[in-house]
Order: C-alpha cells, then sequence, then structure tokens
C-alpha cells in the first residue's frame, strides 16, 4: 500500500483522533498516549508537532490516501546519550501488516541520520509486540537485548526489547 510521510497539518486533527482511539494501540505505546483517545488529545498532538522546529526530533504523520493514519518520530537524547536517538511509531490497526511501518521506518531513519551528527537510533518495543518487533527488523534493526520486567503497563509487568540500528 502507498503512503507518504509528511509534516504535520492541522487538517490532519480528525483522522488521527479516529485512528488512535483504539485500545490494540494504547496497550503497546507508554501511558503518554491515552485511551480512549479523544479529538482534543489529537488537537494537542498534532498542533504540537505542526510547531516542531526539528532541531531535536523529526515527527512525520504517516499518510495514506490523504488521511493522516500514524505517527512516526526520532527524538534526540541529551547528556552520554547525545549520538542516540529513540524511535517511536503507532499506525490505525486497519493498516497493520501491509508493509507499511517498516518501509517508514527505513525512510524517517534515514532522514534522521543525514540530518542530525548521531550514529545510533534506538527503539524499545515491549517484547510481546511481535509486529513492531518484525516491522524494526525488517528496517534493518538488531535485537540488543530484553529487559526483564521493565513495564508495567494496564496493571502486568512485562519485558521491553531494545533493538538498534548504527549508522
Amino acid at each position: 500500500m502507498n503512503y507518504e510521510l509528511k509534516k504535520w497539518q492541522p487538517d490532519y486533527t480528525q483522522s488521527i483522533a479516529m485512528y488512535a482511539n483504539n485500545e490494540n494501540i494504547a496497550a503497546n505505546l507508554r501511558n503518554v498516549f491515552p485511551h480512549p483517545y479523544t479529538l482534543a488529545d489529537a488537537e494537542w498532538y498534532v498542533n504540537a508537532c505542526a510547531a516542531n522546529s526539528e532541531e531535536q526530533q523529526l515527527c512525520r504523520a504517516i499518510v495514506v490516501n490523504g488521511e493522516a493514519v500514524g505517527s512516526i518520530g526520532v527524538f534526540l537524547k541529551t547528556d552520554v546519550y547525545c549520538k542516540s536517538a529513540e524511535l517511536g511509531y503507532w499506525l490505525g490497526e486497519p493498516f497493520w501488516r501491509q508493509g507499511i511501518m517498516s518501509s517508514a521506518i527505513r525512510q524517517l531513519c534515514s532522514e534522521a541520520f543525514k540530518k542530525f551528527d548521531i550514529i545510533r537510533i534506538f527503539a524499545e518495543p515491549y517484547s510481546h509486540n511481535i509486529g513492531s518487533r518484525k516491522a524494526l527488523e525488517k528496517a534493518g534493526f538488531t535485537l540488543e537485548g530484553v529487559l526483564k520486567n521493565s513495564v508495567y503497563k494496564n496493571g502486568k509487568v512485562s519485558d521491553s526489547c531494545i533493538y538498534a540500528l548504527l549508522k
């Protein structure tokens, strides 16, 4: 399926609110991603991304047929981690298992390596999120380790994984 990575625009708010309001997505993300996901949540997020100066992060809407159906971003770290960045992403459930996310990961990471003085991009999916892990692997990321009992989400303790892509 064809997609585009586009800079955020206010007219993406409605579609983001619709696709993000999904318990299956929220269950695999940090608690900062709410469920239910309201129109007000989408307005805040889209406006924050649209206002981003791109000095410390690259955030893009994943757009299919003119509609924002997900989000992907690379966020620079600081201090002794200043040569690293963290990758975060989500995609509307109707678009899962179509190769969109692994392709979007490759595309945004390539752009981030060109734009920023970094040598490593990492992601930390929950160990049970097989779809996310496969998307990272297809995009060239390597599993560096499993962090045992590192996540507490929805009343359960679980493992997370560290994946990385080196420049």
